[in-house]
């Protein structure tokens, strides 16, 4: 049981820093949407192991079949942040950080905190440091001479 502890504590760590940043965005889907995603997936990859010892491992178990259901069912939770409205789509981006949440989340049930870690400065990196080079390349913003 402990053992699920430091992985369920790191999950909920690095899906709050991501959560965080979309949240101080004022986007719909802010820290507890993006921190119970990460959760959530690092959950449904330590549940593998506990699903071998509870009902046995025989030759039809795939421990990476819980993972496919964590990207097919979080990006349909993603699609869920997407709204067309008068010829402009919103939430792309919001859908795809909620996707790449449950990658940190799986990356942490598998124990490859590494690459959490490394997905979430990343993760955070493309949403905040990006946002200002879509500023810098925007019509109008002054950087361009004409």
């Amino acid at each position: 049981m402990f053992e699920d502890l430091v992985p369920m504590l790191v999950s909920t760590a690095l899906g709050t820093a991501v959560g965080w940043e979309r949240q101080m965005g004022g986007k719909a889907a802010g820290l507890r949407t993006h921190t119970l995603v990460c959760l959530g997936s690092t959950m449904f990859v330590l549940l593998t192991e506990h699903s071998i010892t509870a009902f046995g491992g025989g030759h039809n178990v795939d421990p990476t079949r819980i993972i496919h259901g964590v990207v097919t069912g979080v990006g349909f939770l993603g699609a869920g942040t997407i709204m067309r409205q008068e010829g402009f789509i919103h939430g792309l981006t919001t859908a795809a950080s909620v996707w790449m949440v449950a990658a940190i989340g799986v990356a942490v049930g598998c124990r490859a905190y590494p690459l959490a870690v490394i997905g979430s400065a990343l993760a955070l990196i493309v949403l905040e440091g990006y946002r200002w080079i879509e500023r810098m390349l925007a019509p109008g913003s002054g950087s361009r001479s004409e």
